[in-house]
């Protein structure tokens, strides 16, 4: 009996398959071979591609897996899900997985990659935002900040202190537009400031102070629970909120009205001398009821909408501050990074289940779910570790899950302290991407990435009982959804439905073409009636040739009946 999981071993040499010395496609599996005999609940991540035997022959052909005849009475279900258990982003190939009895001419074409999508403006401007914090530390070689206090006690602002900001005036930031704004609220840690040209209608006194409680007292305090400390370049003790028209701006009203909006963002130059406002600054919108900068935003809207913002973004935040400034080394890569900010959003929720409050929950939670059921619904389609993009909701989903598994599987217990203890790890380092997660976790990021993969369908999944590593901890997707999407207010993002529902058929005619894509996988049911011969499987590009290293290809087998 094999191991509890199989990683990192060629398949046409563990299994005796048939292996070809040339660099053609190879004929199926030869007969004979060790079989996959799984029981109820074990699983398999298999390495499809071929080895060089002890004389080194160069071998480039297909994987091949064999599974054992259903010797019982019963029928059998295998979960299989090949990936791309790469850490390294933007990889893609198109491949194919088939029964190794079809004839060559039966297998599908293969599945056209579809072009890179085309991103909405408050996409494209979150992408700039984190690839030109790469760029910086590039250009900008960063030395180590202590994080200390400085020689002077910091001067926090007042109230009715005016100031001057530069900030982006459009999604590239190519050019800047000067904001003239007051200090209208001031905490122990947060200090908002108001341009002084925002439109009539906005925020009342009491939303303000309401928001700076909010900052002030819980979304600041669970941050730097959860991550650490954030810089202070500035020496003035807070984080500044600037609520200015230049953020509405980014968007046209048309653009606001059909592709979204950007309700708030850091941008890392502010945190290096001499290339932003040298400070530690969350730009958000203002309330504009009459849509007079662009389509309107209602005090309401902006009460329940920017806090959610803030949580994510000071998130970034911290994270460059902790690389960048106390490490001097790069910031955290663009999927890593989004998936940390996505779970300080749900971290930011769970503070409200204390009360409790479903509704600002929701607010908090609403946008993950609906982004986590987007990947879902397609994970095939989307990567984990992507490179461009970012601003695609399902590729959210997927970082957000990601993170809440890791979290889930390497906290000591489900206790909030605990998970604060590794998301602080993933952030006060100076390792970041796939790197960043082998360090926490102390495994390899392809061992991780695969265990994940088949969480997502197993973890929760009725009349089964999952391995233990192949577990979320906190969220019950399969309930979570409907449950959520009845309770949260009308109008509410989150799904109805779990979304992740295979396709089923038997395993000897299994005939799929499709693309991986790095971190991500495809699954399917495979059923084998009882009594049934067993079956083999070829796993290859969509030529019918062996699938790229840099991929790192997985084939996931997991016997779910």
């Amino acid at each position: 009996m094999w191991g509890k999981v199989l990683r990192r071993i060629g398949l046409c040499s563990l299994l005796a398959v048939g292996c070809s010395e040339s660099t053609g496609p190879l004929a199926p599996c030869t007969a004979g071979a060790p079989l996959v005999n799984l029981t109820a609940g074990e699983y398999r991540s298999a390495d499809p591609r071929p080895r060089g035997d002890f004389v080194l022959r160069t071998v480039r052909g297909p994987g091949c897996v064999a599974f054992a005849a259903n010797q019982s009475g019963s029928g059998i279900e295998y979960l299989l899900v090949p990936q791309a258990a790469t850490g390294t982003p933007g990889g893609k190939s198109s491949f194919l997985l088939r029964g190794a009895t079809l004839a060559a001419s039966s297998a599908p074409a293969p599945a056209p990659i579809a072009p890179s999508v085309r991103l909405a403006p408050a996409a494209r401007f979150h992408q700039f935002l984190r690839e030109s914090e790469q760029q910086l530390y590039l250009s900008n070689p960063p030395t180590i900040h202590p994080f200390t206090a400085p020689r002077v006690a910091p001067a926090p602002p007042a109230v009715g202190d005016v100031g001057t900001f530069s900030v982006c005036s459009n999604v590239n930031c190519t050019s800047k537009t000067t904001a003239t704004a007051t200090a209208r609220e001031v905490g122990m840690h947060i200090a908002i400031f108001v341009d002084d040209n925002a439109p009539p209608g906005g925020l009342s006194a009491a939303d303000l102070t309401s928001l700076r409680y909010k900052f002030d007292t819980l979304l600041y305090v669970r941050d730097t629970l959860a991550f650490g400390r954030e810089s202070d370049i500035d020496g003035n003790g807070v984080v500044i909120v600037l609520m200015t028209n230049a953020v509405n701006q980014l968007v046209s009203p048309s653009e606001c009205s059909t592709t979204g909006f950007v309700a708030g963002y850091f941008y890392g130059a502010d945190l290096i001398f001499g290339q932003g406002n040298n400070g530690e600054i969350f730009y958000s919108i203002v309330a504009d009821p009459f849509g007079t900068l662009s389509c309107a935003h209602q005090a309401s809207e902006v009460n329940s909408l920017v806090p959610v913002t803030f949580i994510h973004e000071f998130q970034h935040m911290i994270s460059f501050g902790q690389h960048y400034l106390r490490r001097a080394s790069a910031p955290e890569v663009l999927w890593l990074n989004e998936g940390l900010s996505h779970y300080a959003e749900e971290m930011g929720g769970r503070a409200y289940l204390l009360v409790p409050d479903t509704a600002t929950f929701c607010d908090y939670v609403g946008g993950d779910l609906h982004d986590a059921g987007q990947y879902f619904s397609a994970p095939q389609d989307h990567f984990l570790l992507a490179t461009e993009g970012i601003g695609t909701l399902a590729e959210r989903g997927a970082m957000w899950l990601f993170v809440r598994y890791l979290v889930d599987q390497t906290a000591a217990s489900t206790s909030l302290a605990d998970a604060d203890a590794v998301t602080r790890q993933l952030d006060q380092t100076t390792f970041t991407g796939a790197a960043n997660v082998e360090h926490v976790t102390g495994r390899p990021f392809t061992e991780t990435v695969t265990h994940w993969a088949l969480a997502n369908y197993v973890s929760d999944l009725p009349g089964f009982t999952a391995p233990p590593e192949l577990l979320y901890k906190v969220w019950r997707f399969r309930t979570a959804f409907p449950t959520l999407s009845a309770r949260c207010p009308p109008g509410n993002k989150v799904p109805s439905s779990f979304a992740l529902v295979p396709p089923v058929g038997p395993g000897s005619v299994v005939n799929i073409s499709d693309t991986l894509r790095a971190g991500s996988g495809l699954y399917f049911r495979a059923q084998q009636s009882a009594g049934v011969t067993g079956f083999t499987l070829l796993f290859s590009d969509g030529r019918g040739f062996a699938l790229p290293d840099a991929l790192a290809p997985r084939l996931n087998v997991i016997r779910i009946k």
